[in-house]
Formats: C-alpha cells, sequence, structure tokens
C-alpha cells in the first residue's frame, strides 16, 4: 500500500497501488481486439520490431484505443463498419518517447527569462534589462539557459554584471545544463552568501583571486541560493506542465520520462490523471531523496488509464561538463587542477541504490564523467550481485565512459539513457575538456550498440530544444543544425536510421518497462502515432530535423492537429 499521509491527489483522496493495479485489470477487460473504431489507409507507415522496421499501408485502432492490425491497402475491406481514414500518403510513425527529460522546466521556461542561445554576457545582461521592466512586480527574477562556452569571452559571469541592471531585487539564473546558476548580490545577500560561506559537499562557490564569491554556483553550491526562491505552488506547477504538454504533443512526442520529480509534481501529475488533463504519457523517476521515497513507498504504474508511472528514482553521481562538475578519474585536460565534483561517496551511492532497488524501484542514475559512470556501475554491480536485474536499472547520460567500462553496461544489463543533441552542442568544448583519448568513449553510441548495449534516447530539455527530431538528425548525422562539420563529428559514432527511430521508440519503452504496450504499431499495444509531413526513411538526412508533426494521437485519439496555413 502506497503511504497515504504524505501523498494525496488535490481532492484529498489517498493514492493507492491498488487504484493503480485496478486500472491495469480496467484496460485488460475493455480491449476487444477484433472490434475496430478506426481505419487509417493511404499511408507510408513505419514501426520498428524486435526483428526490424515493419512498413504498412493501414492501421486499424480498436474502439478501446489499441492497435488491431497493420498491414496493405486488402486490410480495410476486413472491418467495414469502422471509421474510414483516408491518410493522403503522409507518413505513419509511432509517438516518440523521449527517455530523459524535465517537463515542469519546460513548462517554467515559457514564463521565466529565457536566456537560450545567447551570444555574450552584454547581450544577457540586456535581456536581464528587458525582463526587468516587462516584470516590474516580480520578487524574484528567474530563468535559464545561458552558457558561457557560447560566448566570445567564455568566463563565467559574475555578480557584478547583474547588478549593473538589477540591485533592488534578487535575480538567479541557471545555467542551460541545470548544474550552475548564476545570482546577483541582492540573491547573496539574501541567502547569507559571504566570502567565507564554504563550497558544500558536490558543489563549489566560483570565487575570484582574492577568494571573492563572484556570484556562479556549481551543483549542490546552487542549493545555497534555491533554497530562498519563491517555489510555486500546485496551481502553477499544473499551468507549466500543461504547457509542456501541449508543445511535445505538436512535436511529436507521446512519452516522457520525467527524471527527478518531488511529491508536489506527483500529486500534480496524479491529481491531471484523475481529471483526464494528461493527454500524453508521463513515466516519472521520484528525486532520489529518502523522505520522498519513503512517500510514496512502492512504485505506482499504469495509473489513470495508462498515462502515468511513478516507478523510478532518481539519483546524481556528479555535475555537467560544461561547468566542469562531472567526475573524472583523471583532472580536466583544460583545467589540471579539477577532476570535477562527486556527490557521494561509492558506499553512500551503493546505500541509495539498493534501498530504491529493494523497495521495487527502477534506478536512473546521471552520470556524465568518466568517474560518475564508473561510480554508477560499482553501485549497481553491487546492488545486482554482478548480474543483469529485473529492475532494468539505467545511467542517465552516459556521457563521458572509459573504453574499458562500456561493455559493462551490457554485463550488467544496464539501459544507457543518452541525449544525441548533447554531443552536437557540447562539440564545441567536449574535447577540450576531457583530451583526444578520453573523447573516444563520449557519446559513444556505436561502440554502445555494438557492445549490445540498449541506448534509449532522449533530448533533456529544456536543456536542450524538446523536439526529438532535432535529436534523430543528431543521431543519424553527428552534426550540428547548421551541417557542420560536413563530415559529422566522430560520425563513427553516428547509428542508422533505423536504430535512431528504435531509440526514440522501442528502446525508450523498454527502458520504462513499458515494451508490452508501448514503442511501436504492433498488435495489442496502444495506438500512440504521429502522422508527418515527408517520409523519415527517403528524404535527405539533412531534411530530418526539419520533419514538421502534423498529427498526433495518443490511445486512439487525435489529441493534436497542425493548423492548416493559409496559401
Amino acid at each position: 500500500m502506497v503511504s497515504c499521509a504524505a501523498f494525496q491527489d488535490e481532492k484529498g483522496i489517498a493514492v493507492t497501488l491498488n487504484r493503480s493495479l485496478a486500472a491495469v485489470l480496467l484496460l485488460a477487460l475493455t480491449w476487444t481486439p477484433t472490434h475496430a473504431a478506426t481505419v487509417i489507409h493511404n499511408i507510408q507507415g513505419y514501426t520498428p520490431t524486435n526483428s526490424g522496421i515493419g512498413e504498412f499501408s493501414t492501421l486499424v485502432i480498436s474502439d478501446a484505443g489499441r492497435v488491431v492490425a497493420t498491414g496493405d491497402a486488402g486490410l480495410r475491406s476486413e472491418f467495414p463498419e469502422a471509421v474510414h481514414i483516408d491518410g493522403g500518403g503522409k507518413t505513419v510513425l509511432p509517438g516518440l518517447v523521449d527517455a530523459h527529460a524535465h517537463v515542469s522546466g519546460l513548462g517554467f521556461l515559457k514564463t521565466s527569462l529565457d536566456l537560450t542561445g545567447v551570444k555574450s554576457v552584454e547581450d544577457a545582461v540586456a535581456a536581464i534589462a528587458r525582463y526587468r521592466e516587462d516584470k516590474p512586480h516580480a520578487r524574484w527574477i528567474t530563468g535559464r539557459g545561458w552558457n558561457q562556452v557560447l560566448w566570445t569571452v567564455k568566463a563565467f559571469p559574475t555578480a557584478a554584471h547583474i547588478d549593473a541592471v538589477v540591485s533592488d531585487r534578487p535575480v538567479w539564473l541557471r545555467r542551460i545544463d541545470g548544474h550552475a546558476g548564476w545570482a546577483n548580490s541582492a540573491a547573496m545577500q539574501l541567502a547569507g552568501i559571504d566570502d567565507d560561506t564554504p563550497d558544500p559537499v558536490g558543489g563549489k562557490i566560483i570565487r575570484d583571486d582574492n577568494g571573492h564569491a563572484t556570484g556562479v554556483f556549481i551543483d549542490r553550491a546552487m542549493g545555497l541560493i534555491m533554497e530562498h526562491v519563491p517555489r510555486p505552488d500546485k496551481a502553477e506547477l499544473r499551468a507549466a506542465i500543461k504547457a509542456a504538454v501541449d508543445t511535445l504533443l505538436s512535436e511529436g512526442i507521446t512519452s516522457v520520462h520525467d527524471a527527478g520529480i518531488g511529491i508536489q509534481n506527483a500529486e500534480v501529475y496524479l491529481s491531471m490523471a484523475d481529471d483526464n488533463e494528461l493527454t500524453m504519457r508521463i513515466y516519472a523517476m521520484t528525486g532520489g531523496a529518502d523522505d520522498v521515497l519513503d512517500a510514496i513507498g512502492e512504485p505506482i504504474r499504469a495509473y489513470g488509464n495508462d498515462h502515468l508511472d511513478v516507478a523510478a528514482v532518481k539519483l546524481y553521481t556528479d555535475g555537467a561538463l560544461g561547468s566542469r562538475g562531472a567526475a573524472m578519474i583523471e583532472p580536466y585536460s583544460d583545467d589540471p587542477e579539477n577532476r570535477g565534483l562527486p556527490f557521494w561517496t561509492q558506499d553512500e551511492l551503493n546505500a541509495m541504490v539498493e534501498k530504491a532497488n529493494r523497495m521495487g524501484f527502477q534506478v536512473g542514475i546521471h552520470a556524465i564523467g568518466d568517474l560518475g559512470n564508473r561510480m554508477s556501475l560499482d553501485a549497481f554491480a553491487k546492488a545486482q550481485d554482478g548480474k543483469p536485474s529485473a529492475m532494468r536499472n539505467r545511467i542517465e547520460h552516459s556521457q563521458i565512459v572509459t573504453l574499458e567500462d562500456i561493455p559493462r553496461f551490457a554485463e550488467l544489463g544496464i539501459i544507457a539513457s543518452m541525449q544525441a543533441t548533447h554531443a552536437t552542442s557540447d562539440m564545441n568544448m567536449a574535447e577540450d575538456r576531457v583530451g583526444p583519448k578520453r573523447i573516444l568513449g563520449g557519446y559513444a553510441w556505436r561502440r554502445m550498440l555494438d557492445a549490445g548495449v540498449v541506448l534509449a534516447n532522449g533530448s533533456d530539455f529544456p536543456v536542450e530544444l524538446s523536439n526529438p527530431f532535432h535529436g534523430l538528425y543528431a543521431s543519424v548525422t553527428r552534426q550540428g543544425r547548421d551541417g557542420e562539420p560536413q563530415r559529422g563529428w566522430y560520425a563513427d559514432q553516428a547509428l542508422t536510421r533505423a536504430e535512431a527511430l528504435h531509440s526514440f521508440t522501442l528502446a525508450g519503452a523498454y527502458a520504462a518497462h513499458q515494451e508490452d504496450r508501448l514503442g511501436s504499431l504492433e498488435p495489442g499495444k496502444w495506438a500512440d502515432f504521429i502522422l508527418v509531413d515527408r517520409n523519415y526513411f527517403t528524404i535527405p538526412a539533412a531534411e530530418i530535423d526539419d520533419i514538421v508533426v502534423l498529427e498526433t494521437w495518443v490511445g486512439g485519439e487525435k489529441v493534436y492537429a497542425r493548423e492548416v496555413q493559409p496559401q
């Protein structure tokens, strides 16, 4: 039984595991595979299967929202009573699965200061000044997206930069990767930060040559400021989730693995599912704190007509590469005194993994650096007695891995939850950080697949843009959207189109223990699919990131249709 004391929905109704199990039983009783409600024909359909890509021109959906059959044009005649829809020759793909992202983060980015893509600290300061004028009554100015690696002068910014335009209220701006934050003096004063404030374990306060705190906080040091930032209430969180879901459905994403939510976020998801407002599928990972895990008690599966699972735990070993918080075995090539910031000792990480697995939760560990990845593998090896586990534990990002550690993923059955656009966003600095030898184990998708590792793809939005076709494009080309480098960055690690689609569909479903009901358009599975404006398999690779979603269907119901633009 799920703990009812701390885990209530907005109506005060206790949420229990029994309710989620009842939802699963209801699904089993309502699916009638011989009863077709809808036949979509004249399409170019593709679906991954365990034996390769299947093609079809007709898709049959039951009145319960499941796939009844796929086949050729002759299939239409077998269902004369169904509603028949002409697909107009458009391409149909399974709904895409983003296996690592942050839903509320995307929603809040739309209502806060977005510094994504600014080209200099001067441009960032100008944007802060404009936002201050637009939001004169905001108690705090908050936002996200700055990335000093993109600036001409690649140094971290300082509080003084913000103070020049905003000194009368606190400002807190997270770096694009979420692993560093930039504060003004008002925010630091409110948090009681001075030159004598010690660095927390797993965090770092950036200081100048005289030891003065500059206004940038790395990883766990961010908490010194963030504990003072006003938290959104449930209504604000619900609105942010709705805004994000609308965007994701328009981009062809029908399922997201939300990597690291708290109790309030889980309560809002459950309430939205109860009210039929959760129009896509969410596989939620709770934050790894013991109080969150203890409050939930047991995994929640297939809740709200199979729209919500709360069945995994998100842990961290380190920070990010761009802010040099990723934990490395040897020092950074461009910062010889720095090996990054491990968040835990090995024994502490081992204990957290064992507890979560013992309670029935899958574990996904954020690991960017090669030390972070090795610590994660060692923790899983201990929890799993050195062999694969039914938990299907995961390493989130799996970004810089030693070549000798790559086979361990397969040996332990660990899923590599990777993000293709991280490679093309990081290629301007990654090799500087780790050097020409270590980079061979970085963003190494082909080496992972060749070693027998399951690779689940995603975006990590809002760290990257949420559009999954950018990820498919990066997977296939290893290029930025500008087409550079022309031959691809370490192009030997690229995926085929079939492999890339598999990583965004069936592999994502497998990573969430959902491959029996999601991830492909096979009989018995949910009819989650998209219609797009061009054929992913036949267009030039350079056009993959330009694919536009025309319609998105979840459970046999159309939940998004692109407005027809006037000629």
